[in-house]
Order: C-alpha cells, then sequence, then structure tokens
C-alpha cells in the first residue's frame, strides 16, 4: 500500500498507523534491502576473484576475447543474482580493498589485475540488470542497485560484529536504521571506478539522479542541522502530483549546481565591491554584507565536507579553490575582529591584504564552474596535485642546501635573503645568488650555489615537465572517463541530506542560530513541520519556478496548444540539417513498428525460399529479435545441438551426424591409444582422470574382444 504524504509523492505506509502517537517517533520506512546478505556476499565474491585470478594481467588483457570467456563471463555467470541488488556494491568494496592491499605490495601487480577484475564484473552484471529491466522500472532497479545504502557487516554472525565493534558503532547522529550506510556509486567514486561510471547504465541512473527523476535520501557523515524525521526511499518523482512548494528540490543535483554558480556570482561581486571601497580603519556597508554572506557560504562548504567526508569532497573539479578561499577568509576575519575588538588600526590593514590574496582563488574558480567539462581545467587539478607534491619533495631535499651556506655565511646574510636568491637561481630569473655566493666561502660557497643550479634548474624542472606531460597525455587519452567521472561527483556530492542545504546564505546563519535551538526543545515532528514551513517561505519563489518548469519539462509529456505555438518561434531549431536530427527525437508510432515487423517476417520467409526450403520447415517462424545484447561467444556444446537440430529437420542431417559421432568416437580412441603407450613408458598421470580411465578400459576390452 501506498500514500501520498505532505510533499505529493508516493510513498510506502509509514509503520506507525496512529498519528497521534507519532509526535515522540520518528517517522522511517523499514529498509527494504536489511534481508540482503552483503557481509556474505562480499567474502564470496574476494573468494571467487582470487580463485579466478593467479597472474597479473592489464585491462586490456581482461578484455581480450580469449579471458573474456575463460574467467570473466564464468565469473559473471557464477555472481549473477537477479534478486540480490547488493551485489555491485560488494564488487566495489572487493576492489577497494585490493587497490588498497596493492598500496602496501608495490612490486606486485596481480591485486590491481583482481580491482580490474571486480570493477569489469560490476559492470557486466550492472549491464545485464540494465538489459533484462528495460522501461522506467528498470530505471529504478538501477538506482536501487547504484544509491540503495548498504554496510559492509550487514546480517553478519553475531561473533563478528562484537569484534569490529569498534568499526560499526562510530555513527554521530540517529537516523532510523540508516546510519553508516554507503552506496556503490560512493565507493566507486571512491575507487576511482571510471570504466565503471561511463558505461551507459551508469550514466542513465546519473542523469535521472542529476535531473531529479530519480529521488531518495542519502546517508551522511553529520548533519549540521539534522532533520530526519522522514526518510525518502528510492523512487521515481512526479512532478504533476507533488504540491507547488516542494522544498526536497532545492537538494536536486542540477538545482543545487545552479544555485551554487548563483551564489558564488553573488559572493564574487561582493567582493570586488568591498576591496574597491576598502578602509583599514572602519568597517564599511560593502565590507559588512561581504562578511556576512561569505561566512555564510564558508558554512556551506564546511557542510559539504561534513556531508560525505573529505576524501569525496576533494574529488569535486574545484573543491582546492574553495578550501583555500576559506582559509583565506577565515585568517582575514580573525584579523578583522581583532581590530574592531581591540581599536588597533595597524591590524586593519594586514586583514584587507590577506583578504586581496582570495583574488587568483576566486576569478579562476568561476571558470571551473562554467567549463567543467574541458579538458584543461579537467586535467589542471591532477597536474596541481603533482606539482604540489614535487615541490615540496624539492624544498625538502634543497634545505641542505640552504642550511650549508647558512652556516657558512656566519650570521652575515640572513635566511630570507639566501632562500631569495636561491629561489631566483631555481627558476632562472637572476644569477645574483651565485655571483655573492663568494661571500658565503671562496671555494665551498660557488661550489654549493652552482650544484644547486645544476640541481634545481635543470634536473627538477626537467623532471617536472615530464611528469606534467604524462599526467595530461594520460588524462586526454581517457578524456570521455575523466569527464563522465566529474559528473558522477557533482551528482552525487548534488544530492544532500542536510536541512541546513535548503537555507541559501546568509539565511543558513539564521537556521543555525534559530532552528538548532529548537532541534533540542521540540519533538522530531513539531521540528520537522517548522523547518519545513521557514523553507518553503524563504524559498517561495523559486520554490514555484522550480516546480512549473518541472511540470512542462521532466517528463516526456504531450505539448500544449501554447507550447506548440512558441515552438514555431524557436529560431535555434531552424537548420539545414535538422530534420536529421529530429527523426529521432520521438520513438516511432506503433502502426510502423508493426510495419517493421511484418518486413522483417517477410525476410525470414524469403531467406528460407533461397535455401531451398519449402512445406512445414519453410512456414517456421523466425527466430525472435529483443533487443538486449547478445554474447559475443556461445558455448560449444549449444553450437553442436544447435546445428545438429538444423541437420536433423532439414533432411539430410542422419548421416552427418553418424559421421560426427564416428569421428568423435575415432579421437577418443586416439587419445585411449597414447594414454596405454603413455603408461607403458611408465606415465600414470592418467590414473587421475576417471573418465580417461573409463576410455582406456573400454578400449582394452574391445582389443581382447577382437583378438
Amino acid at each position: 500500500m501506498q500514500r501520498t504524504d505532505t510533499n505529493g509523492e508516493e510513498e510506502p505506509l509509514l509503520l506507525l498507523a496512529d498519528e497521534e502517537h507519532a509526535d515522540q517517533h520518528q517517522t522511517f520506512a523499514p529498509n527494504p534491502f536489511a534481508h540482503l546478505p552483503v557481509y556474505t556476499t562480499i567474502h564470496r565474491v574476494r573468494n571467487e576473484v582470487i580463485a579466478s585470478i593467479d597472474d597479473p594481467y592489464n585491462l586490456e588483457q581482461l578484455r581480450a576475447p580469449r579471458i573474456n570467456v575463460a574467467i570473466v563471463r564464468p565469473l559473471v555467470d557464477r555472481l549473477w543474482d537477479h534478486e540480490d541488488i547488493s551485489i555491485i556494491y560488494c564488487l566495489l568494496v572487493n576492489k577497494l580493498q585490493f587497490l588498497r592491499e596493492q598500496a602496501f605490495q608495490a612490486h606486485q601487480t596481480i591485486n590491481t589485475t583482481r580491482a580490474h577484475l571486480c570493477e569489469l564484473v560490476a559492470l557486466k552484471l550492472l549491464r545485464r540488470f540494465d538489459e533484462e529491466n528495460p522501461g522506467r522500472e528498470g530505471l529504478l532497479l538501477l538506482a536501487k542497485i547504484l544509491v540503495a545504502g548498504f554496510e559492509p557487516f550487514q546480517n553478519a554472525p553475531e561473533e563478528v560484529v562484537r569484534e569490529n565493534s569498534h568499526a560499526i558503532h562510530w555513527t554521530i547522529q540517529n537516523a532510523g536504521g540508516y546510519e553508516r550506510k554507503s552506496t556503490a556509486l560512493e565507493v566507486a567514486i571512491i575507487s576511482e571506478s571510471k570504466m565503471f561510471l561511463c558505461m551507459p547504465a551508469c550514466q542513465k541512473v546519473m542523469e535521472a539522479v542529476y535531473v531529479g527523476k530519480v529521488v531518495y535520501t542519502p546517508s551522511s557523515f553529520i548533519d549540521i542541522l539534522p532533520d530526519h524525521y522522514k526518510h525518502k526511499p528510492i523512487t521515481l518523482y512526479h512532478p504533476n502530483k507533488a504540491v507547488l512548494l516542494n522544498q526536497y528540490r532545492l537538494m536536486v543535483p542540477r538545482t543545487r549546481n545552479l544555485m551554487d554558480i548563483g551564489q558564488f556570482i553573488l559572493l564574487l561581486i561582493l567582493y570586488i565591491l568591498t576591496m574597491k571601497h576598502r578602509n583599514d580603519e572602519n568597517f564599511t556597508t560593502y565590507e559588512l554584507v561581504f562578511s556576512v554572506y561569505a561566512l555564510g557560504w564558508v558554512l556551506d562548504e564546511f557542510a559539504s565536507i561534513l556531508e560525505h567526508g573529505w576524501q569525496c569532497y576533494t574529488q569535486n573539479l574545484w573543491a582546492f579553490l574553495d578550501a583555500m578561499f576559506a582559509v583565506i577568509y577565515i585568517v582575514y576575519m580573525v584579523l578583522r575582529i581583532h581590530n574592531l575588538a581591540t581599536g588597533d588600526a595597524r591590524s586593519g590593514a594586514p586583514a584587507l591584504d590577506i583578504l586581496s590574496a582570495g583574488a587568483p582563488v576566486l576569478i579562476p574558480r568561476l571558470a571551473f564552474n562554467l567549463l567543467s567539462e574541458n579538458m584543461l581545467f579537467v586535467s589542471l587539478r591532477a597536474m596541481m596535485a603533482d606539482f604540489t607534491v614535487l615541490t615540496l619533495l624539492a624544498v625538502w631535499c634543497f634545505a641542505g642546501f640552504l642550511l650549508s651556506m647558512l652556516w657558512l655565511s656566519d650570521g652575515s646574510h640572513t635566511p630570507v635573503t639566501i632562500s631569495k636568491w636561491m629561489l631566483w637561481v631555481w627558476f632562472g630569473l637572476d644569477g645574483t645568488g651565485i655571483q655573492r655566493s663568494v661571500e658565503f666561502h671562496w671555494l665551498i660557497g660557488p661550489i654549493l650555489m652552482v650544484t644547486f643550479a645544476f640541481l634545481g634548474n635543470t634536473l627538477f624542472l626537467t623532471i617536472l615537465v615530464s611528469m606534467l606531460s604524462s599526467t595530461f597525455a594520460k588524462i586526454a587519452s581517457n578524456a570521455d572517463a575523466e569527464i563522465q567521472f566529474r559528473r558522477a561527483v557533482l551528482t552525487f556530492e548534488g544530492v544532500k541530506s542536510d536541512a541546513i542545504f535548503a537555507y541559501q546564505p546568509p539565511f543558513n546563519l539564521l537556521a543555525l542560530c534559530i532552528m538548532l535551538p529548537l532541534k533540542f526543545i521540540l519533538s522530531p515532528r513539531w521540528f520537522h513541520k517548522i523547518n519545513v514551513a521557514a523553507v518553503r517561505i524563504i524559498n517561495a519563489p523559486l520554490l514555484v519556478t522550480i516546480s512549473l518548469y518541472e511540470r512542462r519539462n521532466l517528463w516526456d509529456s504531450p505539448k500544449s496548444k501554447v507550447r506548440s505555438l512558441l515552438a514555431f518561434w524557436d529560431f535555434s531549431r531552424f537548420s539545414v540539417h535538422g530534420d536529421t536530427q529530429a527523426v529521432f527525437a520521438f520513438d516511432p508510432p506503433q502502426s510502423v513498428m508493426d510495419e517493421i515487423h511484418e518486413a522483417e517476417d517477410t525476410s525470414g520467409q524469403v531467406d528460407s525460399q533461397d535455401l531451398g526450403l519449402s512445406g512445414k520447415s519453410a512456414k517456421k517462424p523466425p527466430l525472435s529479435r529483443t533487443k538486449t545484447r547478445k554474447d559475443s561467444f556461445g558455448t560449444v556444446a549449444g553450437l553442436t545441438e544447435h546445428l545438429s537440430g538444423f541437420l536433423h529437420e532439414y533432411g539430410g542431417g542422419g548421416d552427418i551426424h553418424n559421421r560426427l559421432e564416428a569421428l568423435e568416437e575415432a579421437t577418443k580412441r586416439m587419445e585411449a591409444l597414447l594414454i596405454k603407450l603413455g603408461q607403458d613408458l611408465g606415465d600414470d598421470d592418467s590414473e587421475s582422470d576417471p573418465d580417461i580411465s573409463r576410455v582406456v578400459k573400454g578400449q582394452t576390452n574391445a582389443e581382447g574382444e577382437d583378438s
């Protein structure tokens, strides 16, 4: 049974039938996947993968036809269970574990091969789920596979739970049995399963989640303002059945992305106005508005980190820019508060000077938002990480040169001066350090500085350019997977469960100061009512706009007369070759499909006549054609049965069938003779195979009868 809740969406009936007693309880729908043996499946997958792979292979070798038939496909068949949707999650968890084990065994790559195998099998299983479940019901099933929450110790034995209580009971907040849950999509992002994430079935689900066709309540690490009175199950969203002011649509990733871009543009405008009208001694109006708004923006970023953890947050393309500006703003705010509290005008100028350093962070961040799928920005993030690591290692290694020259100078030059000379030499800007090196020591000083110039300017820069070139080439060669991976990260982080995200900056500061204390005073039901009312009042214009737009564009719906009239004036649709694209815009009607099927039937009859078949065999209906993908290779037994049945049915097959059986018997005799010859020479390995032993005995008896 189902009912329509206050926001107009269909949900299963909750366990509480008496609404009068709901004030003292949180109304959580029961977990429909609590019965799945996740713990057992995880270890079963691990044993299967370890038993299947004993040699290292790269990903291309695993995808080759021979390995696919010998290893991958049998493993897929053994693990396939149309009722167990946790198998994808278990495979990705095993991949993550194999990658962790590989980090401690750098000299061997077998664990990397096993990790690739887990991802490849998960890909094929998800594709099979997609092929066998078409339509919207199939989309809902795929969504449950990817975004349903599981925990590794689900349905584990009691002794296992007791021994691992430190790893299980780490949750801080109560979520009605949905704590400590992680999804297959989250594990795929953490393990960087880019091949899995870029497959069509996975992209279909992420697109549906991104635009809001699939809705669910994600699990989070810590909520600043938790409102878990209702836990929304994984469902398909129907905007025509929802109320006009649906506050849950603020948590849709596409809406969140547009809201984030708008919030950041407003932050950038306030920042520019603040720096243009800066005043070291007094707080201007622009600076006051900017400080309050930026504080709300930093609170939103901090809540994003707590939502899914630092590891998922840093996978975002512009996460490092947001973190850098948050640090700059916090330092500025501390100095500025100290300036206002003490009345010391000298601390006001450094605060604004530090804030001015945020311009190189804010301006590029807008480009990252608007051009997030550009290969330059996708590769720039990875190259910045490599550059930072290599620079820190170089500074660590070259610190010895600084100490040597500092001790040789005997206090005549400060460490800052020597570091400045070394930095100029490092980047080839100036040779002052080499000229002044004789002031350290007439012989050792020039030797140290010239050696540092060779190592830093030549060796370091050569290694740096090589690393960055390799990183860019690697990302560019797999550009589609990288872009799809970034889309997956954006989609996963866009679905929010914390109620603080429903309040846009700076209203989230008011929510933190007002709603959070109410959380400890009111019952969960009344807190939920007040929270929903506040969100709807604050975001009423935005919610109305979202609702009207989604009712017309979210799902394919018949066009009204007004939309048809406006579509005529859509000049972007006028193109010389626009008809070649429009012909695929909608599915053909049923009458056209009937003609296609009739043509296929006629074609099958014509083919049978060309083969010289007639009568009863010619009237046999053609083989059924389905939209599902067929296997690339068939088994030998199935092929033999099909060929044998074909020969028997269409005449003349009896003689050929007898010849095939005679050929098989002759082959067995030859094998038996070779085995007997091996036994006469002292080789007894054939005794280990009962089938071969039986053939040998039969051959011996036949020879005795012939004699």
